[in-house]
C-alpha cells in the first residue's frame, strides 16, 4: 500500500494538482491538511472521477482534513477522544469564547483483511509565537494526542496504525535551514516544549518512519524570501506509525518537485510504501 501526506493549503485552489499526485505516484490514499473548506465545498468530484473515496472535515476557510482512498475508508472519525478545542482570549487571558475543537484530526481505516491500515490525517497547530495563546492550545493538543494513543496501543498492541501530516514542530537542529534563525527571531518550532510533546507522542508506541525518506531535506519552503529556490525550508511533515505498521514500511519520499511551478502549495507530499 502506498499512503502519503501532504499539507495542500487549500483543495479548492490545487484540486487538480492533488490529482496529479495521486496518479504521478499511484497512491492508494492521500491524507490531506488545511483543506480550507467545508465538506460542502469539498471538490470531491474530481477525485471520485479517478476512483477515490473522500472523507472530510471542515469548519470554514481555516484548518480543514481529508482522506482520499482508492481501497475503502471504513470507520470515519472527526476528531480524536480528548482532542481540545480552542478558546480566544483578550489581553489579560480571559476567555472571550467557548472553545472550538477545530478541524484539525480525521481517522479511518483503510483496505480489508491483514493488509488494512487505521490513519489520522493530522494538522498539528500553529504556535504562532513563544507564550501566546496558540503555542499553549499546541502543546495541549500534542499531549491529548499522545494520551489517546497511549490509550488505543494499550488496548490494541498489534494495531497498524498511522498518524501522518503537517506536526509543525522540526525536531531536529537539521530539519531548519539555520536553527540560529529559528531560536532567535521565529520563537516556534524548535523550542524545548514543542520538540518534548513530539518526542512523548513517539515514545507512546509509535516511530518516524518518514525520517530517512529520499528526495528532500525539507517538506515546508515559505513563499517570502526565495525561501524555495534558496532551498531555506523546514522538516514539519511526517508519518509516525505503531511497531506492527513500522514492520511493514519499505521507504519513503518526499515529492519536492510538487513545490515547483505556479500555484504549488508551501509543503509538498511525503509518500510511504507499506508492504502488504
Amino acid at each position: 500500500m502506498r499512503i502519503a501526506t501532504w499539507n495542500i493549503n487549500s483543495v479548492r485552489a490545487r484540486a487538480e494538482r492533488a490529482r496529479a499526485v495521486l496518479e504521478r505516484w499511484d497512491l492508494d490514499a492521500l491524507l490531506l491538511q488545511e483543506t480550507k473548506c467545508t465538506p460542502a465545498q469539498f471538490p470531491r468530484e474530481i477525485f471520485e472521477e479517478a476512483g477515490y473515496e473522500v472523507a472530510c472535515a471542515g469548519l470554514n476557510q481555516w484548518n480543514g482534513v481529508a482522506i482520499l482512498s482508492r481501497v475503502g475508508i471504513e470507520n470515519v472519525q472527526v476528531g480524536f477522544p480528548g482532542q481540545p478545542g480552542f478558546s480566544k482570549v483578550d489581553d489579560d487571558g480571559a476567555l472571550l469564547s467557548t472553545p472550538t475543537v477545530e478541524a484539525r484530526a480525521l481517522g479511518a481505516r483503510l483496505g480489508t483483511g491483514p493488509d488494512a491500515v487505521n490513519v489520522w490525517s493530522l494538522y498539528i497547530p500553529n504556535g504562532r509565537a513563544y507564550g501566546d495563546p496558540h503555542f499553549h492550545y499546541k502543546l495541549e493538543f500534542l499531549e491529548a494526542l499522545r494520551a489517546s494513543v497511549r490509550t488505543r496501543l494499550s488496548e490494541e498492541p498489534d494495531c497498524p496504525l498511522l498518524l501522518a501530516g503537517d506536526w509543525n514542530v522540526a525536531p531536529r537542529d537539521t530539519d531548519v535551514w539555520d536553527i540560529d534563525y529559528f531560536r532567535n527571531d521565529v520563537g516556534v518550532y524548535v523550542t524545548a516544549e514543542e520538540r518534548g510533546a513530539l518526542a512523548a507522542l513517539l515514545e507512546a508506541g509509535v516511530e518516524d518512519i518518514t525520517r530517512a525518506a529520499e528526495g528532500a531535506d525539507y517538506t515546508f519552503w515559505d513563499y517570502q524570501r526565495l525561501r524555495f529556490p534558496k532551498n531555506h525550508g523546514m522538516r514539519i511533515d511526517f508519518g509516525f506509525a505503531s511497531a506492527a505498521l513500522a514492520a511493514r514500511h519499505t521507504r519513503s519520499i518526499i515529492d519536492r518537485d510538487e513545490r515547483k511551478g505556479k500555484g504549488a502549495s508551501d509543503h509538498v507530499p511525503v509518500i510511504m510504501e507499506f508492504a502488504n
